[in-house]
């Protein structure tokens, strides 16, 4: 299937739109306990990022694909609400530690209150990510409800590792680094909270543990590669209003993007010594002849086509897989939404 077929619906943002609208509201009672708890530091504070919107991608993916597998929205919104508590405590955290200076379009959280309150702002996410989770019981029974936990486990684990590699590289300034490497740590870092966890736990939720859950990490994989990728070149080109962070931000926080790898591989030995001290420095020591020169350099070696063309094919194998795993699902708006997929995360700016 290709991901560049003619006819592609709208399903995938109006599904995206129906199930991130039903989270937010379940977002906003879970938050609105806070708002007498360290009421003028963190109240408003862990309701910031939430209310900014954002696609709601994770969340609606774990909605649709247990609607798929026969559960009612009901069944999976809290579990689907918790992961969108820890998509913004990471994010926060991510801010932080890449010093980013813009988050959907307006100042991030510690330019906005200090580095000490946006950490304690990201914990508090984390933390209170654990109460609609625990609430599954009333819902899933309480072995289906410890599954999710587990599979939540696992991924904040899987998360935190991939984390640690990318900021690891950035540390140890890492440019013996090949594609294969780039894609071990998008496995970890972005493809196993955005795309993995919701498949697995809405089929864990849809079929109350009736399924191998291995069978999707392949799809979302495939399908969470594709998306990062797309984000490493939209980071570079992409229409800043849209976007929502600065443009060119990885280059300044020293991200070994697949764009950055290939453009390092396919270097001179001198491009590749200026490039390779360019990293090096910290994102306020990067001027802006630095950086022309670094995008004239990705121009040269043609690394965001190559980009371009490794998110193709990664989102061609995401449509194949995922015929393969729905199958034998009826057919219904749903499961257009996981077939348009690999489409969408490829066109969308």
């Amino acid at each position: 299937m290709s991901v560049a077929s003619p006819g592609t619906s709208d399903v995938a943002p109006a599904v995206l739109a129906e199930y991130g609208a039903i989270c937010r509201q379940a977002l906003q009672g879970y938050l609105a306990v806070q708002a007498d708890r360290g009421a003028e530091y963190l109240g408003a504070a862990v309701r910031d990022y939430p209310g900014r919107g954002g696609r709601s991608l994770r969340a609606s993916l774990c909605i649709a694909v247990a609607r798929v597998f026969g559960a009612a929205t009901e069944d999976a919104v809290r579990t689907a609400t918790a992961l969108e508590m820890l998509h913004n405590a990471f994010l926060i955290h991510d801010d932080i530690e890449d010093a980013s200076e813009e988050r959907r379009g307006q100042p991030t959280l510690h330019r906005l209150h200090g580095v000490p309150i946006a950490i304690n702002v990201g914990d508090a996410l984390t933390v209170l990510s654990l109460r609609p989770l625990l609430e599954n019981r009333e819902s899933l029974g309480l072995r289906v409800s410890l599954r999710v936990l587990e599979e939540a486990e696992r991924m904040a684990r899987e998360t935190v590792e991939g984390q640690a590699i990318e900021l690891g590289w950035r540390r140890e300034n890492a440019v013996d680094l090949g594609e294969q490497d780039y894609l071990r740590m998008v496995l970890k870092k972005t493809c196993w909270y955005t795309m993995i966890f919701p498949l697995r736990t809405g089929a864990l939720i849809g079929t109350r543990d009736g399924l191998d859950l291995d069978e999707f990490v392949r799809f979302g994989f495939f399908l969470g590669a594709a998306f990062q990728i797309q984000d490493d070149v939209l980071n570079l080109i992409g229409d800043q209003k849209q976007y929502g962070k600065e443009l060119a931000g990885d280059l300044r926080e020293g991200k070994r993007t697949l764009i950055v790898i290939h453009a390092m591989n396919q270097a001179t030995p001198a491009e590749r010594a200026r490039l390779t001290a360019f990293l090096s420095l910290e994102p306020e020591q990067k001027v802006a002849r630095d950086l022309i020169w670094v995008r004239e350099l990705i121009e040269r070696t043609g690394s965001i086509e190559y980009a371009r063309h490794v998110a193709h094919g990664l989102a061609g194998a995401a449509s194949l897989e995922a015929e393969r795993l729905f199958r034998d699902r009826p057919e219904g708006r749903n499961l257009q939404f996981l077939r348009e997929l690999p489409r969408w995360v490829i066109r969308r700016s």
